[in-house]
């Protein structure tokens, strides 16, 4: 199966709604062309977190698909995110997702197991009918370590060995594992592409990875290739440099109560930038206090990180 290089930033992009609750088409597709335009950027992901993938019907996130895929014109493949519990309810999402033009798949873990966790071979099972029905390359999603959907890495390595199986977005917030785990990973399986998505976490985890996909990259896509590039180079100094001047913004849009506030904060930093004309949200996101937009807008302008439409 034909494989994707995401070895540099792939932003997580936010989707943009109408004042009536509808999705802003034209505002998104703004959004994906400025991105796709950015240097360092390999690939952008739609539907996830940021884009409050859950929040919309398979239909819209069909649509979001489609015009994304449009409004990059082939610059950038697309991949979405893919949240249908049953496995073979997700590879026919996958496969209509495909059908709209998507480059690949970013799949969930079933809902269900974030309560109950889930039988040992079971996410390696997902992942093989995901890619045998939609025909497409996809990134293991690993989730965070508090939950019951957190893969060890016994399943980590049985989901990598799969061909349809590409990359590895790593968002354990483990600091233990991620240390333990990533070097086996990259043993094992060498050829597999590995993703931090730790938007809190960047510093510790930018020197291990083939690139970052993160919803931070939607917003400061700029400081995010700096940081990832002198990750690479291993440059502690300039690495710290960088994270230290987007500290702030860390704090205003992800150290908040929930982290899904962050996919607020990140259309407010947005609005700021000049990219999208409003913070809009759906339910159960719901918007932020008033003073949350001064303080991103004051660490937006720490950071150096001013209006670019």
């Amino acid at each position: 199966m034909k494989s994707l290089d995401l070895r540099g930033l792939v932003p997580a992009c936010v989707t943009p709604f109408t004042e009536s609750g509808d999705v802003d088409h034209e505002a998104l597709a703004v959004h994906g062309r400025w991105l796709a335009g950015l240097p360092g950027v390999k690939g952008i992901v739609c539907n996830g977190h940021a884009g409050e993938g859950a929040s919309m019907t398979e239909a819209e996130r069909g649509a979001v698909v489609k015009t994304l895929v449009d409004a990059v014109e082939g610059t950038q493949p697309i991949i979405t995110g893919v949240i249908s519990d049953g496995s073979r309810v997700a590879g026919e999402e996958a496969k209509r997702y495909g059908e709209a033009g998507a480059a690949g798949v970013l799949l969930y873990p079933a809902h269900s197991w974030l309560r109950f966790g889930f039988q040992p071979g079971a996410a390696a099972d997902r992942y093989r009918i995901v890619g045998e029905i939609s025909g497409l390359p996809q990134i293991l999603f690993q989730y965070p370590d508090v939950t019951k959907a957190s893969y060890n890495l016994t399943e980590q390595l049985k989901i990598a060995e799969l061909d349809s199986v590409f990359a590895i977005k790593n968002g354990v917030r483990n600091m233990r594992r991620w240390d333990t785990e990533v070097p086996v990973l990259r043993k094992e399986v060498p050829d597999l592409q590995i993703l931090t998505c730790h938007d809190e976490y960047l510093l510790h985890t930018m020197f291990d990875v083939d690139g970052a996909l993160v919803g931070y990259g939607a917003l400061a896509p700029e400081g995010m290739w700096e940081l990832l590039q002198a990750g690479k180079r291993r440059d502690y100094p300039a690495a710290r440099a960088v994270h230290d001047r987007l500290l702030p913004l860390t704090k205003a849009v992800y150290h908040r109560g929930s982290h899904m506030e962050g996919s607020v904060a990140l259309k407010l930093g947005l609005v700021q930038r000049g990219v999208i004309p409003n913070a809009y949200v759906r339910s159960p996101l719901l918007p932020l206090a008033p003073e949350a937009d001064d303080e991103v807008a004051a660490a937006l302008a720490h950071a150096g990180l001013g209006k670019v439409l």
